[in-house]
């Protein structure tokens, strides 16, 4: 349920579970973990889902069996967030949960029209992620993320635009050339360079 190809140190992982609405499970969840404690050789990392929906974020009966709290979201967000390279959130569609962490986790962030952004830790009585609520602070403000983690307001793509959630947002077909041309140069550059750029960014 989780597609990784690489290619010229370019590394692609697909949530492919789009019957489900790419809801994850704690199996898909060890295998994305893996995938991202493993990519610190890639020179550029594009995650991107299946079908019309990124990830509805945990399955339901994984999360009621105790997933909705586990710090596999935490882990696997903090190993996205250390990675070297230029990572990018191809966004195919709604965003939603524990899923959110993946993405702001990420350098760069680009979204399809239809997309929808939302994190209900409110109405399902769960705390989110330690590091969800600062990173998305840093990028919109303690008011907006508020807007989301308490209020319980789904933003769409426009306004998670205007916010400053997503850089861009592209129709359907340009989703994933559009990415590849974000990570275009941090592929061609000197390793080196790439990397010593990163850490100049705060």
């Amino acid at each position: 349920m989780i597609d990784l190809t690489q290619e010229g140190g370019l590394w692609t992982v697909t949530l492919n579970n789009p019957d489900k609405a790419n809801a994850l499970t704690e199996a898909m969840l060890r295998e994305l973990l893996c995938i991202a404690e493993a990519a610190t050789d890639a020179r550029a990392l594009i995650l991107t889902g299946a079908g019309r929906v990124f990830s509805a974020g945990a399955d339901l009966d994984a999360a009621r069996a105790g997933l909705a709290t586990s710090d596999l979201w935490e882990q696997l967000s903090g190993a996205i967030a250390a990675l070297p390279c230029l990572t990018v959130a191809a966004l195919n569609g709604t965003l939603a949960g524990g899923a959110n962490g993946m993405a702001l986790a990420c350098d760069l962030r680009i979204a399809v029209p239809s997309a929808r952004f939302f994190y209900p830790v409110m109405k399902l009585g769960f705390l989110p992620q330690p590091s969800d609520p600062k990173r998305m602070a840093a990028l919109i403000g303690p008011a907006r993320t508020k807007l989301i983690l308490m209020a319980g307001q789904k933003i769409t793509a426009a306004e998670a635009y205007d916010f400053g959630l997503v850089d861009r947002v592209v129709e359907p077909e340009d989703l994933m050339p559009t990415a590849r041309a974000l990570v275009a140069d941090s592929l061609s550059a000197d390793p080196s360079i790439a990397s010593g750029i990163a850490g100049l960014c705060p």
